[in-house]
């Protein structure tokens, strides 16, 4: 809560190159309607991927991994979970479908958190969803293998009061309007990360919380393109900038700005990635190959024309046979066989 209390927000020096990528955000935000109107099948195929991305990079960060082809099937709800890191990837995918669905009328509250924090969690048969009862600290392993305190966050007796306060804080300032909304959001969920409310999972709470609270202020990108894999794209600077921002934030003298950049950086990367894939498949013919491309990237990693096919309904035989072997010749596909029955593999998953 310490950037939104002593006027930090407010009062932090805000650059030229600042001002230019929340005023190009804004632009972004402008145009998505116009793609939603263009191409219904394309953002269906990214909507797909992005949801399975989602669940796997915000996991892998972590360091929970899953066994290649298991992911997509366990965000489509075709497998159930069959060990912890499965059963966690399980519990974030429900977390991310109910953000897409009804982020409108999610009520934003430490409530909220506590029950997304159960939910994470509630295919583990581990007791979640309250506040840490130890305090914690956020370790930096060192390349001769020492661990050090990187950052020593807010006492657990201290939590329901910090993450209360916070909450209110927030509402309060986007309320007023007296702030851009996304600098808002990117300090709340720098505050979030400070305070480090829960014992396990508060790096992909964070993300969660970014998802929602960008959907509710009009940015909805994170529905087709993954932020969380743009994170893990660019995790050392993902975790460099919240480092910078959180030196100093006990005592709110801590400086806003190397976080707020990234975010913003983040965010714009997304939006950028969204216009290039959309605007790359504007023509029928574009389309249809696009539609293709995304479905092979949630089928598991080995499958056949017939597998495929059943994926792109309406998509000529002609057409994926194309879209197979550029996608061949690319180095992005391998064939295993020959003849309407042969495999195809997926190269590096």
């Amino acid at each position: 809560m310490r950037s939104f209390e002593y006027g930090n927000l407010l009062e932090t020096p805000i650059s030229h190159s600042l001002l230019m990528s929340v005023r190009a955000l804004g632009e972004f935000r402008g145009r998505q309607a116009l793609y939603r109107q263009q191409s219904p099948e394309v953002l269906e195929t990214l909507r797909r991927v992005a949801m399975v991305q989602s669940a796997e990079s915000s996991n892998r960060i972590e360091g929970i991994t899953v066994a290649p082809g298991r992911v997509d099937r366990l965000v489509a709800k075709k497998a159930k979970p069959q060990d912890r890191p499965e059963q966690e990837v399980a519990g974030y995918r429900d977390i991310l479908a109910a953000i897409h669905a009804k982020h409108q009328n999610l009520r934003f509250s430490t409530g909220l958190l506590l029950e997304w924090h159960r939910t994470l969690y509630r295919y583990t048969g581990e007791r979640a969803g309250q506040w840490k009862r130890k305090d914690n600290a956020i370790w930096e392993v060192r390349p001769d293998g020492r661990q050090v305190v990187r950052f020593k966050p807010v006492s657990a007796v201290a939590t329901p009061e910090f993450m209360e306060r916070l909450v209110d804080l927030f509402g309060s300032a986007l309320a007023e309007g007296t702030a851009e909304p996304l600098l808002l959001i990117a300090s709340f969920v720098l505050d979030f990360e400070c305070i480090h409310p829960f014992s396990d999972g508060n790096g992909r709470i964070g993300r969660l919380l970014t998802l929602l609270l960008l959907y509710q202020a009009g940015y909805e990108v994170g529905r087709y393109i993954s932020l969380e894999r743009i994170v893990e794209e660019s995790k050392e600077t993902y975790y460099e900038a919240l480092l910078k921002s959180s030196r100093g934030w006990h005592d709110a003298q801590h400086d806003l700005r190397p976080w707020w950049n990234y975010f913003l950086g983040m965010l714009t990367a997304a939006y950028k990635e969204f216009e290039a894939r959309v605007g790359a498949v504007g023509s029928a013919q574009g389309r249809k190959r696009g539609i293709v491309r995304g479905a092979i990237s949630l089928l598991p990693v080995r499958f056949n024309l017939r597998d495929l096919r059943q994926a792109c309904p309406g998509v000529s035989r002609s057409t994926l046979k194309r879209a197979l072997a550029d996608l061949s010749c690319e180095g992005k596909l391998r064939s295993l066989g020959r003849g309407p029955a042969a495999e195809w593999e997926r190269v590096n998953g």
